[in-house]
């Protein structure tokens, strides 16, 4: 009977290290989702900025020099 609450014993502080584990683990997979979350709002605004400031790197059809013609 010792050897039976024994192993009650081992799986239960087994359980209690593993809920502990899960728990610390699923703190830290909510601080990354802020991060993420904060980091792709910090990007939509760079990239909005980077819009703003150079619409484009292509000149349009109008734009364009004709080729020169051999």
């Amino acid at each position: 009977m010792v050897q039976l609450e024994q192993r009650i014993e081992e799986l239960e502080m087994k359980l209690a290290f593993q809920e502990s584990t899960i728990e610390a683990l699923d703190q830290q997979v909510i601080k990354l989702h802020h991060v993420v979350v904060e980091q792709q709002e910090k990007l939509r605004v760079l990239i909005s900025k980077i819009q703003q400031v150079e619409p484009s790197n292509i000149a349009s059809q109008a734009e364009e020099t004709p080729p020169p013609h051999y």
